[in-house]
């Protein structure tokens, strides 16, 4: 896939604009032009698709990376003392809302759950610094399809004495995630809904 990035005479409003309605749009416009794809594809679920986010195409990206951080922090609790997401999708969704935290004078450290323990040192599940037990946790994603991922990272993270009840995405398939998440009790937002980005995909297809 071509690389694509903008040039530094337009790249700066994806660090200066306040409007975070434009770096909404900015941003599924990036999602459209490098991760979404159509054929047939087996996902992580298992399901086969007709089409597939390569939501790495976007969240590895510079200004993609940015403007992730960016309009993930304003979603946050004011008393969201931490971020966390399973291993490897959300490992640069956690790691940018950290970084923008920073520059919003609300710090907020970043938790990465390994899908297995790891087999030397301490044997954790989870990376990241320590927190109270009991601290709140927001659970990050990419794409939710079945929901089994992010449900997968807030169980570990309940497991080691934090307090989850929320997950945050960027995009929702609509195949059952949310409403494995209800039945959970958690909340449940989403950036994008995967018939925002068909539909933005479709548009500039034809523009």
């Amino acid at each position: 896939m071509t690389y694509f990035t903008e040039t530094p005479t337009h790249s700066d409003i994806w660090a200066t604009t306040a409007d975070l309605i434009t770096l909404r749009h900015k941003l599924l416009d990036l999602f459209c032009q490098l991760a979404y794809q159509e054929g047939d594809f087996l996902l992580s679920s298992g399901l086969r698709s007709s089409y597939y986010v390569n939501k790495t195409q976007v969240t590895l990206h510079p200004q993609g990376a940015l403007a992730v951080g960016r309009l993930l922090f304003p979603l946050l609790p004011v008393d969201t003392e931490a971020v966390g997401g399973l291993t490897l999708g959300a490992d640069p969704i956690v790691t940018a809302v950290s970084l923008v935290s920073v520059y919003e004078n609300r710090p907020i450290p970043a938790l990465i759950i390994r899908k297995e323990a790891k087999g030397y040192g301490t044997r954790a599940y989870i990376e990241g610094p320590s927190l109270p037990e009991g601290a709140k946790v927001v659970v990050l994603e990419d794409v939710v399809t079945t929901g089994q991922s992010a449900l997968k990272a807030v169980e570990r993270l309940q497991e080691a004495g934090y307090t989850v009840d929320q997950v945050i995405a960027l995009v929702d398939r609509q195949q059952g995630g949310g409403e494995l998440y209800q039945s959970a009790g958690l909340k449940f937002e989403t950036l994008f809904s995967i018939q925002e980005v068909q539909e933005r995909f479709r548009q500039l297809a034809n523009s």
